[in-house]
């Protein structure tokens, strides 16, 4: 009985994904086509390279609130300093710059100054956001160079660019979590974080390191969406940060740090996902959808709980 209770807790997710999918499939005529699979795809590319970098700073013991504003922020800044001269691979690489700028912030002063990662990363959002109103000058900026689109929506092999973007984003993240000396010392760290320095683990520099991956993610992400758009605009809208924050939990990735997997962050993204997408194809009221959305992520928090609680 044991083993059946592990091995739920373990899989839960996945067979909870695989029978959305399935009732999806059998209740929902437009699911199951190719276009709206590859449209889930598309539309969740951008939330999937957030996401997957947030859940090493969630295993490391943090907690990054600033993913939105940096989200923001980059693509402004990147497009400020191209003025006429808009080149793809300019905004991309300047943008992700300013994320791993914003990321290494987050992460010194968390670490360095040993501030609450919730509380630090909540008041640089404010700064971040302030930021990007004064680059932007509250207006929309524009992308008149079309061709910038193709960064992100190129088909190659049927799927979209961006979509092979995250694709890497989930290698790469998978491969520093679970092959690296820094994956190992990132859930020594969100474990217990004493135990994890008197073992001679560099706590500090782990904790910078992961706070800025997480920002190099929210500044490419940024990016990418404003070549899709070819828009960037000054907000102060957290919907980023929420969905990836519910992604990574409802993945089973602990709130407490510790454990997770981004595997587990991967099925939570396509999970809620295939939530949205069911109520949109079955026309159900937004508001409903919220009260749905917020029950699934009490229980995914709740069922993180007592799974520690059993641990313990």
């Amino acid at each position: 009985m044991n083993k059946v209770g592990a091995y739920a807790r373990n899989y839960g997710i996945v067979w909870a994904a695989l029978l959305l999918f399935l009732l999806l499939a059998i209740t929902t005529p437009a699911f199951l086509t190719v276009d709206n699979l590859r449209n889930i795809m598309d539309q969740q590319a951008v939330t999937l390279i957030v996401a997957v970098f947030a859940t090493i700073v969630l295993i490391s013991g943090g907690f990054d609130v600033s993913l939105s504003a940096v989200y923001i922020l980059a693509p402004l800044v990147a497009l400020r300093m191209m003025e006429s001269n808009q080149s793809g691979w300019i905004l991309m690489l300047v943008g992700t710059a300013v994320g791993v700028l914003c990321g290494l912030l987050n992460g010194f002063v968390v670490a360095k100054g040993r501030i609450n990662a919730f509380i630090a990363t909540l008041a640089t959002s404010l700064i971040i956001f302030g930021l990007a109103y004064l680059v932007s000058g509250g207006s929309i900026l524009r992308i008149t160079n079309v061709d910038m689109r193709a960064i992100a929506t190129t088909k190659i092999l049927g799927i979209t660019s961006a979509t092979w973007i995250a694709v890497v984003c989930v290698v790469v993240a998978m491969i520093l979590l679970e092959r690296t000396r820094f994956g190992r010392y990132v859930f020594a760290v969100g474990g217990n974080r004493e135990s994890a320095r008197l073992a001679g683990v560099p706590v500090d520099r782990v904790v910078i390191w992961a706070f800025t991956l997480a920002g190099l993610s929210a500044g490419l992400a940024g990016s990418l969406n404003a070549a899709r758009t070819l828009t960037a605009q000054a907000s102060d809208d957290f919907g980023l940060v929420f969905t990836v924050i519910a992604a990574v939990v409802v993945g089973g990735t602990s709130i407490a740090g510790g454990s997770g997997a981004i595997w587990r962050t991967v099925v939570g993204v396509f999970f809620i996902a295939l939530l949205g997408n069911g109520f949109n194809l079955n026309g159900i009221d937004p508001i409903v959808q919220r009260i749905v959305q917020g029950l699934v992520i009490l229980a995914a928090v709740g069922a993180d709980a007592w799974s520690r609680s059993q641990r313990e």
